[in-house]
């Protein structure tokens, strides 16, 4: 009786077994290998992929499954309205075999993507367009002829994201040039993203409807050679973002970049939205606002750090800002020059952070250097004896109330106004 349960059990997982079976068994969910893919590393399959996916389209929509193995393209793929291309990971893995040997590379397990289409050409078409309605879930991308000890090679944007409710979940860009082109959508998911692009990681703009970006983690996992690592803190940005209305961004980090977070003007304008828990470490600047929107960037529970680069910052807003910043429980550290350094006619808010480490020359930098707009620095912790803020000619308005310094409050004042400095605990 127990066998006979058993050979139940057996026959029972065989049909719901993703790419076993299933074209009797489950109509919306087809394997790529029923369309000819071969997942042998070599065999270009951009042709087997793409056929899967228009049939799936055609038929309604569905799951087009890539079953354990590596797929070789020379092409690009576009993913109809509805298709979900699937690969066997349900959570985003990491390989960090060629860069430590020993452990998980590429090549070695789950559903891996070898991309060589367009090297070369950074504005050619992406390897993989997303579209109405469309989802890519649990692959590993991965570009074979990037030498982790050179310069990297010129690609266009892996994945592209457009129409309505595109969706990336459990992906893992290894060794992009330029990962996410996150533009002309509505209602984006991205979600457990992880990996190392080289040039650009994310890039948002020309958002109408709110997009949403959780649980991103670039980090070099594929290379840290000298050559190829040093480009990337010259030329990386990890996060850009233009346009984007009510854009929400959740638990994202970085690594090794020239600029972590970056928010610009475009020909669609720029971007307001709510940053929880972003994280930037070892970026040249962690954070750079060339433009924002009256509506504000709210930024909480963040964690900078720079020390590296010809003048390691956290934050700087530059003299183009019009638009409102703050920033709200957050902390910044490592061995920098100075904290923050803040111009434009915005505003610009530090409330309930952390500062520390910064005029790592001993040249008497403080670590806020407002040069204009309005600025608040309200319940901070300054946990240097060193300067904390100065003031420069241009400085509309100020309030630097409530914080804590360590030894003696010195705030420097180059304007002639009068700003409201008040109620500063100090030694």
């Amino acid at each position: 009786m127990l066998k006979q349960k058993l050979g139940w059990l057996f026959a029972f997982t065989l049909l719901i077994q993703p790419g076993v079976a299933q074209d009797s068994a489950n109509p919306d969910f087809v394997s790529v290998l029923d369309f000819g893919a071969i997942a042998d590393g070599k065999t270009d399959a951009t042709a087997a992929f793409q056929n899967a996916l228009d049939a799936t389209g055609k038929a309604g929509g569905g799951i087009v499954y890539a079953p354990r193995g590596n797929y070789f393209f020379a092409g690009s793929l576009n993913v109809p309205g509805a298709v979900t291309l699937k690969g066997v990971w349900e959570s985003v893995p990491s390989h960090l075999g060629i860069r430590n040997p020993g452990l998980p590379k590429p090549t070695d397990d789950g559903t891996t993507f070898l991309v060589t289409a367009n090297e070369g050409t950074e504005d050619a078409p992406p390897f993989l367009t997303l579209t109405h309605n469309s989802t890519l879930k649990g692959v590993v991308i991965y570009y074979p002829n990037q030498n982790p000890a050179e310069e990297p090679k010129p690609y266009p944007w892996t994945i592209a994201m457009r129409d309505k409710n595109p969706a990336v979940l459990d992906v893992e860009l290894l060794n992009s040039y330029n990962g996410i082109d996150a533009t002309k959508n509505e209602r984006h998911l991205i979600r457990n993203v992880s990996g190392q692009p080289l040039r650009r990681g994310i890039y948002v703009d020309d958002i109408y409807d709110i997009g949403r970006i959780e649980n991103v983690h670039f980090n070099p996992w594929w290379s840290m050679k000298p050559k190829l690592l040093e480009w990337q803190m010259k030329n990386g940005e990890a996060f850009i973002f233009g346009r984007s209305d009510w854009q929400y961004v959740l638990n994202t980090f970085c690594y090794g970049y020239n600029i972590g977070y970056k928010f610009i003007q475009t020909k669609a304008g720029v971007c307001n939205g709510n940053f929880l828990g972003i994280g930037a470490d070892d970026c040249y600047t962690a954070l750079v606002v060339e433009q924002s929107a009256r509506m504000g960037l709210l930024i909480s529970n963040g964690e900078f750090v720079s020390f590296k680069g010809p003048d390691p910052t956290m934050v700087e807003v530059k003299a183009s800002n019009t638009g409102s910043v703050r920033f709200v429980n957050s902390a910044f550290w490592g061995p920098c020059n100075q904290i923050a350094k803040i111009a434009g006619t915005g505003t610009v808010g530090f409330s309930d952070c952390i500062f520390m480490q910064w005029d790592r020359e001993e040249k008497g930098l403080p670590a806020l250097q407002i040069e204009s707009g309005s600025v608040l620095v309200r319940g901070c912790e300054f946990q240097q004896n060193k300067p904390q803020v100065e003031l420069g000619e241009k400085v509309r308005r100020a309030v630097i109330s409530e914080n804590i310094i360590t030894g003696k409050l010195r705030v420097k004042n180059r304007s002639e106004k009068e700003f409201q400095i008040v109620n500063n605990a100090t030694d």
